[in-house]
């Protein structure tokens, strides 16, 4: 909330993302999602380039935790299997009889 910081972030063109005032629930999902990320995924000894970290994590994200990773929050499924379960059950179109 200090201005010095709220002018940097304009400065750079970053959004700022707060909660809501006394909650504390608004930032768990990521808070658990880069928790995952680096005890699964991200090397102890870091990584020698930018590139090299980049397509480690966009591989854990759009391979591994969408397309393997099983996740309680889902039944134990994968989140791709969970959304298409989610759009046979929930998201039919209207048919005509």
């Amino acid at each position: 909330m200090s201005r010095n910081y709220r002018q940097l972030l304009w400065r750079y063109q970053i959004e700022q993302s707060m909660s809501r005032r006394r909650n504390c629930w608004d930032n768990s999902p990521m808070e658990r999602f880069f928790r995952s990320l680096k005890i699964e995924w991200v090397l102890t000894t870091g990584y020698r380039t930018f590139i090299e970290a980049e397509n480690a994590v966009f591989k854990y994200i759009i391979r591994y935790y969408s397309e393997v990773r099983q996740h309680s929050y889902n039944g134990g499924l994968i989140p791709t299997e969970s959304d298409k379960r989610y759009e046979l059950e929930y998201k039919t179109v209207a048919k005509i009889s």
